[in-house]
């Protein structure tokens, strides 16, 4: 049975597989003020079945939404809900939502008269692995969304929100250390490829949530699809000779964060060995991987290098460099 998580992807992915079978209706968080849970661009999906996937708060809200959502499906027009924790007197205090802010949710029914808000079009680019400039008509009472190329939009009732398609993650190594970090990547919702050519690593059995295994070597991946559309890269062979070839294809890659296990001491030696220096690496490398949060457990040290890599692939850059940066410590050259 397929795992329906909360990425746009995921939800959208069963919505299309099911969208004939019942009715459905488009919940998404258009504005925010003050503190929330979810923040603009958030969407979950309703059905006439009673049915939600997604969320658009902490799930405090959910069930109000859905009762709103009948209330789209028997007038087959848009309708937006404010929860208003600023005001004393809003459904928001009778709810028990404790964030304090403001909420507001546009609900759009999903018609073949509006094109179903071009939702196919959206799973088909996200699944292609490419963002979306998703533009929301919150003005009409049955408008219909669009997909367009450029983030702006003249339309004042035209919101416009990024949906971006799934992390993807490649591990470098398939030791049982890696067995937590693949799990808690598929947490996460990324989508996670594992490499290993070793005969007896990288087992179906003990990696049966990875998007896929792949057997091969590292020389051999330059062109490999799954690779060359990869954001993140960590290595973990725990072998010198292997780490080399994987930093010197990683090097090669558009990579949004590369890290390497193990000490400083080690990887000036994967560098000797990959004939690199400090200075002609493309990609920053973080060594040691991961935020010092304490723990040697392979559970504890997975958290701390998917913590590290989230900060950077969502524009926390400057938060994860505070931490063990190879580049930003001054790492001398090893050749």
């Amino acid at each position: 049975m397929t795992t329906i998580d909360n990425h746009i992807e995921s939800l959208l992915t069963h919505w299309c597989l099911h969208k004939n079978k019942c009715q459905w209706v488009l919940a998404t968080v258009i504005e925010t003020q003050g503190s929330a849970y979810r923040k603009a661009g958030a969407m979950m999906l309703i059905n006439d079945l009673g049915q939600f996937f997604g969320l658009v708060s902490g799930g405090c809200l959910e069930s109000d939404v859905m009762r709103h959502a009948k209330q789209c499906l028997v007038s087959g027009e848009n309708k937006i809900v404010t929860y208003d924790m600023q005001d004393d007197s809003d459904i928001s205090w009778q709810l028990g939502i404790g964030c304090g802010g403001m909420v507001k949710v546009l609900l759009q029914p999903l018609l073949e008269s509006n094109q179903y808000l071009q939702l196919e079009q959206v799973l088909k680019l996200l699944k292609q692995g490419l963002p979306v400039n998703y533009h929301v008509n919150a003005g009409d009472k049955l408008a219909d969304n669009t997909v367009l190329s450029s983030d702006y939009d003249s339309d004042a009732n035209r919101l416009v929100f990024t949906l971006a398609p799934r992390v993807k993650l490649i591990i470098f190594g398939a030791g049982s250390d890696a067995i937590p970090l693949v799990n808690m990547a598929k947490q996460l919702t990324w989508h996670v490829n594992l490499i290993d050519s070793r005969p007896s690593y990288g087992r179906k059995s003990l990696f049966g949530q990875a998007d896929n295994i792949i057997k091969a070597s590292f020389t051999e991946l330059s062109n490999h699809p799954e690779i060359l559309a990869a954001d993140i890269a960590i290595i973990m062979t725990h072998n010198l000779t292997l780490d080399a070839k994987a930093l010197s294809l990683c090097q090669s890659l558009n990579l949004k964060y590369c890290g390497l296990l193990g000490p400083q001491h080690r990887t000036e030696r994967v560098l000797r060995i990959a004939k690199m220096t400090i200075d002609a690496l493309t990609t920053p490398l973080f060594n040691p991987v991961g935020f010092d949060i304490g723990g040697e457990l392979p559970e504890s040290i997975a958290l701390s290098m998917l913590s590290q890599a989230h900060a950077c692939v969502h524009g926390k850059l400057e938060l994860a460099k505070q931490h063990n940066v190879l580049v930003k410590r001054g790492f001398k050259n090893a050749v």
